[in-house]
């Protein structure tokens, strides 16, 4: 692998911010001849993005764990394309890869918007616990068998969701399915979403000789589906809802603006010759130091590339695939 350029983790001035949504992040452009997969597409923040791009013009492969809600959901879109994929099943990763290779077509972006957040614990097949599973090691399977498709697209962008919740935890590479400590929840969720933004810093070095960029993104504060396992008390205590139980929409985001981030990322030529990099507000965030009392920033280890590399070779051998 050779050495990658590095990109700056700080602000460009994007000239957009919080309120910004996913259709404003587009600026206009047309997409009309691009394929994008958009991994879990059929739900809430993925589902506005499969909006945007296929109203743009793309064609959006959409995969899910359950097609006939799928098909509910993306009723009435234009060019999206519905499959079959569970992220916890390796066979069932490897057959939807095998789908879109035979196709012969390139796929130029590639969104893992798919997760699971704060679950009780539970483990895959192979023993490996279920957030790291879906949020990372699913994702990671999936890059990898697609990778064929994404160097034929020649400029490929992989945006790989993450989010704030990094900074609960890094990743525990001598116990990182909970097999010697206490099972938290929210360690378990804050360490998948640190692998999230690692795996964009490992893929953006090996992606760049093909002209591929690897981005990781923090959507911002939405009330979805993802947190349909938190206690009223729990979404009270993150200042989602109020002691009625009512939403406080001046501490959350739409959900069209939580998708502004990852559909600037996958379109803005303000990212070219760019990548590797954490995203949140519709530009590339500041790194902020580990004890850093803000929200905002990405912190120290899920950036850093010897971190990153660490990761890479984990997901290796918990998967038995790298890339071609």
């Amino acid at each position: 692998m050779s050495t990658p350029a590095t990109t700056t983790q700080a602000p460009l001035g994007s000239g957009f911010g919080a309120t910004t949504t996913a259709q404003e992040a587009l600026a206009g452009r047309d997409l009309t001849g691009r394929l994008a997969l958009v991994t879990g597409g059929y739900s809430g923040l993925g589902r506005e993005t499969t909006r945007v791009l296929a109203e743009a013009g793309a064609t959006v492969i959409v995969p899910a764990r359950t097609p006939e809600k799928a098909a509910v959901a993306l009723e009435g879109l234009p060019r999206v394309e519905q499959d079959v994929l569970d992220l916890q099943d390796p066979a069932s990763i490897d057959a939807f890869a095998a789908r879109v290779l035979d196709s012969g077509r390139p796929l130029d972006t590639l969104i893992t918007s798919a997760g699971i957040m704060a679950v009780p614990l539970s483990r895959d097949a192979r023993g490996n616990e279920s957030q790291l599973s879906t949020n990372h090691l699913g994702h990671f399977r999936l890059t990898t068998r697609l990778w064929p498709a994404l160097r034929r697209a020649e400029r490929a962008r992989v945006i790989s969701v993450s989010s704030r919740g990094h900074r609960i935890a890094a990743v525990d590479f001598e116990d990182p399915n909970f097999e010697r400590r206490e099972y938290d929840k929210w360690v378990a969720y804050g360490q998948s979403k640190s692998a999230n933004a690692l795996f964009a810093v490992a893929l953006d070095a090996r992606g760049q000789a093909d002209g591929m960029r690897a981005f990781s993104v923090h959507p911002g504060t939405i009330l979805t589906d993802l947190a349909r396992h938190l206690s009223d008390d729990e979404l009270r205590a993150m200042g989602a809802l109020d002691d009625q139980g009512r939403p406080i929409t001046g501490n959350l985001k739409t959900i069209e603006q939580g998708a502004a981030t990852a559909i600037w990322c996958a379109t803005s030529s303000d990212l070219d010759g760019r990548g590797g990099v954490y995203c949140e507000d519709v530009d590339i965030a500041a790194g902020v130091p580990p004890d850093s009392p803000s929200g905002d920033g990405v912190r120290p280890w899920a950036i850093n590339p010897e971190a990153a590399e660490r990761l890479w070779a984990l997901s290796v051998d918990l998967e038995g695939v790298d890339l071609p």
